[in-house]
């Protein structure tokens, strides 16, 4: 554990010591320590198809209006 406060790291330093000699008890008892490997931690995501199906149709976003086609419509509403 790595800390730059040391009241931290003394505050949790009877809590390791306690586990450490809980592994020697275990290690004295001619228990075996088994190093398996860690699981991902976040698994991949499926690869996306390259296939795309001719009756999907494709959500486009729609062009923005211009500033002259907005400048227009105000026009066309102010004559209303």
């Amino acid at each position: 554990m790595f800390s730059n406060h040391l009241n931290l790291v003394e505050a949790q330093r009877q809590r390791a010591e306690a586990i450490s000699a809980q592994v020697a008890q275990f290690l004295a008892a001619n228990g075996q320590i088994e190093q398996l490997k860690s699981p991902p931690r976040n698994p991949l995501p499926p690869p996306r198809s390259t296939r795309i199906a001719p009756e999907t149709v494709l959500k486009r976003r729609p062009k923005p209006i211009s500033a002259a086609e907005r400048k227009a419509l105000r026009k066309m509403a102010d004559s209303l």
